[in-house]
């Protein structure tokens, strides 16, 4: 079973203004997603219903698990002093 990656309008403008160099450290990452929604050193955040977090030196990739669709959906992209506000 294989996860279907989508980013929301907000994460993938997010996405496309990181630098070139950040974008591609981050590409491997969210395309492991769609085999594992849930990888070795993701976090759920507290207060909020099924979002998870990866790190990817100091920046973050938030995102939704909808595990009734087969779906990862990225809601935020960016620096760690950035995303969480």
């Amino acid at each position: 079973m294989s996860y279907r990656v989508f980013f929301n309008a907000h994460a993938a403008r997010s996405f496309r203004k990181l630098p070139r160099n950040v974008q591609v450290r981050c590409k491997p990452d969210i395309d492991a997603l769609k085999d594992n929604p849930r990888p070795f050193g993701s976090e759920k955040l507290s207060g909020v219903e099924e979002t998870y977090r990866i790190r990817v030196g100091d920046y973050r990739i938030l995102y939704e698990v909808h595990d009734d669709v087969l779906l990862v959906l990225v809601v935020e992209v960016g620096h760690r002093r950035e995303v969480y506000g």
